[in-house]
């Protein structure tokens, strides 16, 4: 019953709801009262030949308003309990949705998405089926069955009640023993869901690969292995779940044996009339839920148990990328200076070291070097996705870490590597960032992308639907869209993370020239493999095992033996070549 403690908070929090939803259903243990000892009146009357039809007809009035009283109350209750059951739910989606949305980077690095979503969908419903059938359960089967074994001891023969309540602390042992079962087995039934949920999601993203290399068939069987790991743990889960009834049945059974056994004497001897045996099996009868509601509450208790668990721990995860307690909210603009000693990942190899450089506002910075070099890192940190670094990085002479988050990123244009785009149309994936930005903007950020030209060519235009992950599109178009959006937002900082890699030399090009035109009073940070993306910044890195090893503008950097000159001629070579090729 540890989950009911744990969910105090959230029964405080609707307390008004439980306590009237509680209170119907104590109301309603006590009318079920009602028509056994009708029955039991009745059959009395009967046997004596004193059933005259006044009789009759109030005790039927008597069993029609307690049946719409019935009706009526638990209507009510369901409305209370299951309705706040449901917004726990929901309470419980937006903490999660709430929570992956302020983790940083190194979160996702360590956690599948498939599992994070097991836990905002199986184990939320877990836990809201707790909060709902599992106060029914709780409250129904202590009111009713304590109100019936009460009416069956006062009312009737408190003797015959403790003879048919012998086998009740059996059933206590055996669904203890149950509860404690489904927990660990539930606990890897849940498990196992998330492994298949996240190998359907890699599967379903992975979809073009998989057809390219013909591995769809071998994934299929994957596939089919996962789910088979999910059917036999959540089948050990039936297993032990499908214990409960049949115990609880033989118990019933058991009691009712014995109620005919001894009753039957205590008629003959006289201690009851036959009305009151009646009315004493009608009771245990009723006493039939209680104790079916006593068992599920264990394997619903059990199974919320297990998730809160998992979704509680998921939710103490802390976000390792927190606001200063006096926080600058105003977003930063100015000169730009890296004194980084050293960042790792999770404390291992260092990735960056020794980066020391300052940027003046307005210029352009490029980096390039080897893939793995740390270029995306270095960026990365700028906006403060990775933190825990030794130096410091600061804007306009101010330390990033002492300005607010959302502030900071609000000064900031990114155009990452791995460009995304949303299953909606063109025109709200540019507008993403500035959802109120007027057409004739939204045009020129897309003139600037120099892709304005390819959506009106579209049927639809602007408000064509992209599909998933921009699916319809060509990785140009995808990549150009992605800097239309950025643009859009006019940011102090435009950061163009190898982003011009899927285009042509021309259109990269005409890219970089609008560019220079529209951001001359603004900086703009360039990755590029291809350096004639990068020629024209004032400042440019060269990036080598996470360490600079040369920098400085083109003019300086040709004049130099070292990469970047080795690198400019070898593609300067390649354009030639291929140029030839061409002509020929």
């Amino acid at each position: 019953m540890k989950v009911f403690l744990d969910l105090k908070w959230y029964f405080l929090q609707e307390k008004k709801a439980y306590f009237g939803g509680i209170l119907l259903l104590l109301f309603v243990a006590f009318i079920q009262l009602i028509p056994p000892r009708i029955v039991g009146v009745v059959v009395d009357h009967i046997q004596s030949n004193t059933l005259t039809g006044p009789i009759l007809l109030k005790w039927m009035v008597v069993l029609i308003i307690s049946g719409f009283m019935l009706y009526v109350l638990r209507y009510y209750w369901r409305i209370m309990i299951f309705g706040s059951a449901v917004k726990l739910g929901r309470l419980m989606r937006n903490r999660l949705y709430d929570h992956f949305t302020r983790m940083s980077q190194s979160f996702y690095q360590k956690k599948r998405i498939g599992d994070l979503m097991a836990h905002a969908t199986n184990d939320v419903q877990a836990i809201q089926q707790t909060a709902g059938q599992g106060v029914l359960t709780f409250v129904d089967s202590l009111a009713t069955g304590g109100s019936v074994i009460i009416a069956m001891a006062t009312l009737i023969s408190w003797k015959l009640t403790l003879i048919c309540l012998l086998p009740l602390p059996l059933m206590a042992i055996l669904t203890s023993w149950y509860g404690s079962l489904i927990h660990k087995h539930f606990h890897k039934a849940q498990a196992a869901f998330s492994d298949l949920n996240d190998k359907t999601q890699e599967s379903v993203t992975g979809i073009k690969v998989l057809k390219t290399f013909g591995q769809d068939k071998e994934d299929i069987e994957d596939f089919r292995k996962s789910s088979l790991d999910v059917v036999e743990k959540n089948i050990k889960v039936a297993k032990v779940d499908a214990l409960f009834d049949p115990t609880i049945t033989i118990i019933v059974s058991i009691s009712f044996f014995l109620a005919i056994i001894f009753g039957s004497r205590y008629v003959i001897s006289g201690d009851l009339t036959l009305g009151e045996l009646v009315s004493f099996t009608t009771y245990l009868g009723l006493l039939v839920w209680p104790m079916l509601a006593f068992g599920w509450l264990f394997n619903i208790v059990e199974r919320g148990r297990a998730s809160y668990d998992r979704v509680t721990a998921l939710l103490q995860t802390k976000v390792d990328i927190v606001n200063d307690v006096n926080a600058i909210k105003v977003p930063p603009c100015g000169d730009i200076e890296y004194r980084l000693d050293s960042y790792s990942y999770n404390q291992q190899v260092e990735v960056l070291q020794n980066i020391h450089f300052q940027l003046k506002r307005g210029q352009t910075l490029g980096i390039v070097g080897k893939t793995g070099a740390g270029k995306t890192t270095l960026l990365k940190l700028l906006f403060r996705e990775y933190d825990q670094y030794i130096g410091e990085i600061s804007i306009n002479h101010q330390n990033i870490k002492r300005v607010n988050i959302e502030a900071l990123r609000s000064s900031i244009g990114y155009v990452p590597q791995e460009h995304f785009l949303f299953s909606a149309s063109i025109r709200e994936n540019i507008t993403f960032a500035n959802p109120q930005a007027k057409e004739e903007d939204i045009y020129q950020a897309a003139k600037l992308a120099d892709i304005h030209e390819d959506i009106m060519s579209f049927t639809n235009g602007y408000d064509t639907i992209v599909g998933e992950r921009g699916v319809s599109l060509s990785g140009g178009q995808k990549q150009r869209i992605s800097i239309a959006r950025a643009l859009l937002m006019d940011p102090e900082i435009l950061i163009l993370d190898d982003s011009l890699s899927a285009v042509d030399a021309k259109t990269e090009e005409t890219i970089l020239n609008a560019l220079r035109g529209v951001r001359q009073e603004k900086t703009t940070i360039i990755t590029a493999h291809r350096l004639s993306a990068i020629e024209h910044a004032e400042l440019i890195l060269v990036l080598e095992e996470g360490k600079i090893i040369q920098s400085g503008n083109h003019e300086k950097l040709m004049r130099e033996n070292g990469w970047y000159k080795e690198m400019y001629h070898r593609q300067a070579l390649e354009v030639m070549v291929s140029m030839g090729d061409t002509n020929g």
